[in-house]
């Protein structure tokens, strides 16, 4: 390819007129936190360093603090029943309690007694036969889903809050799995984030909703490179 004709590519790039969607798409809105209340609405945290949150393992000296697991409201400790029942290893459907319980984390391979503890029910057992609180539930389900978890500790899977600046918390893996069943249906995307120059002209877009190339200010201002960047 010779010089002229990648400078001829190049040319009909920068002078290409931008696409704006059509007004009234969901591309044109700005999405927020307020447009999902249901998400953003968990406000309750384990705050403070005396152990109070947990902080994942790697964080150093910074303390990211949890909400309690989701279902931890109502419930009685579960050492209340157990402590007085003897531990029963067998794998089995639970019937008397626990029958709402449905298992479809590897259960072919998995029962109850692989993540919590036979003796102390109030806790959760790792793999090397420490126990570890609920709220600390994430040291537990990383043992199996590392790339999740290391994800997970970045931000990049699940929900960290905080946004750029402040206090970060994170969200536990529970919060949005359910421990038993942790595999739930594909949702579906939301549409992309609205490039800048589409939001700052409202000219523009009633001009695309019509059918018109832009307004006759950006017309005459950038010549037929539309809009102004």
């Amino acid at each position: 390819m010779s010089a002229v004709t990648v400078l001829a590519i190049l040319v009909v790039i920068v002078r290409a007129k931008p696409v704006i969607p059509p007004e009234g798409t969901a591309a044109n809105k700005a999405f927020s936190p307020a447009d999902f209340p249901a998400v953003f609405a968990k406000e309750e945290g384990l705050i403070g360093a005396a152990g109070a949150g947990a902080a994942p393992p790697g964080a150093g000296a910074v303390l990211f603090p949890v909400p309690a697991p989701p279902f931890s409201e109502g419930v009685f400790p579960c050492m209340e029943c157990h402590g007085s029942i003897p531990a029963n290893g067998e794998r089995r459907v639970l019937e008397a309690m626990h029958g709402d319980i449905v298992l479809h984390h590897d259960e072919e391979h998995r029962w109850c007694l692989d993540c919590h503890d036979a003796e102390d029910r109030d806790h959760l057992r790792l793999a090397s036969g420490a126990l570890v609180p609920f709220t600390e539930s994430y040291r537990l389900c990383g043992q199996c889903h590392g790339t999740q978890y290391r994800d997970w500790r970045s931000g990049i899977h699940g929900k960290r809050t905080g946004y750029w600046q402040g206090s970060k918390r994170y969200l536990l893996c529970v919060h949005c799995h359910n421990p038993h069943s942790p595999r739930f249906a594909s949702l579906q995307p939301l549409p992309p984030p609205v490039r800048p120059q589409f939001l700052r002209s409202e000219d523009a877009l009633a001009a695309a909703a019509s059918g018109g190339p832009g307004t006759d200010a950006d017309t005459k201002e950038n010549g037929d490179a539309g809009p102004a960047h």
